[in-house]
């Protein structure tokens, strides 16, 4: 990814996390690009390319520091619980993402979001080991995105 799209991921993740996905526009990302926003869309195709991008760089974040140390299953005490809490802190956020799809008529209305977040965790947390050192991760991380949300979409799904 280019540095100037890097740049607007990282601005649009500050923008999101200050006034909502909703409450941001392009406009907004343009002017603390310090651009206009006709030169946003040279790097992206809409909003919801740089909400993807910033939830997968937090994750990747995430679960880059767990497999750095995966003697975390070793902890006791407090530390443990307080690791553990942290990880179904992480896991209740995945499952409200599925939720808030549901709700919002953009995933299928009967959608397991437990099940679905524990396919979308799984899948992640065991890709370091199929994904191959020099492969191109984001054309794997693109199918696997597509083929999670178009397979949880179905049809037509009326509550």
């Amino acid at each position: 990814m280019s540095t100037r799209r890097n740049e607007l991921t990282r601005q649009a993740a500050r923008l999101f996390a200050e006034k909502g996905y909703h409450g941001t526009s392009i406009g907004d990302v343009a002017e603390a690009m310090g651009v206009q926003k006709g030169s946003v869309y040279a790097h992206i195709d809409s909003k919801q390319d740089l909400l993807y991008e910033a939830l997968r760089e937090g994750a990747d974040a995430f679960h880059g520091a767990l497999d750095l140390i995966p003697e975390w299953r070793y902890l006791e005490g407090e530390r443990r619980d307080e690791f553990v809490a942290a990880r179904h802190r992480y896991e209740e956020r995945i499952r409200g993402l599925f939720q808030e799809g549901v709700e919002l008529s953009e995933l299928r209305a009967d959608l397991d979001v437990s099940a679905a977040a524990l396919l979308f965790l799984s899948a992640a947390n065991w890709a370091y080991t199929w994904l191959r050192p020099g492969g191109d991760t984001d054309a794997i991380a693109d199918r696997f995105f597509a083929l999670l949300v178009d397979g949880m979409r179905g049809y037509s799904t009326p509550a």
